[in-house]
């Protein structure tokens, strides 16, 4: 979950982008789209979920282990870099 109300905030905005990408997908199967159209926009809405997820994480991570956003912990920092890593 998001800690501050600004990280809250950016989570809603790519959560409403994610849903608008979803609505664009959905449209483009009901006018039967070409197959790497709708495989892109497939690609698209992932990425954004595993950008969203990432963020998230990054969150909890440094509220749970962290030293804060000015001196993050060496450990937060490395499992961070994997799991970014992992959802790309």
């Amino acid at each position: 979950m998001p800690y501050s109300s600004q990280e809250k905030k950016r989570a809603l905005v790519r959560v409403r982008r994610i849903g608008g990408q979803l609505e664009a997908l959905a449209q483009a199967l009901e006018r039967e789209a070409d197959c790497p159209a709708v495989l892109q926009q497939i690609a698209a809405v992932r990425g954004a979920v595993n950008g969203l997820m990432a963020d998230v994480l990054e969150s909890h991570l440094r509220a749970s282990f962290g030293n804060g956003e000015a001196a993050p912990d060496d450990a937060v920092e490395h499992t961070l870099a994997l799991v970014r890593a992992y959802l790309k």
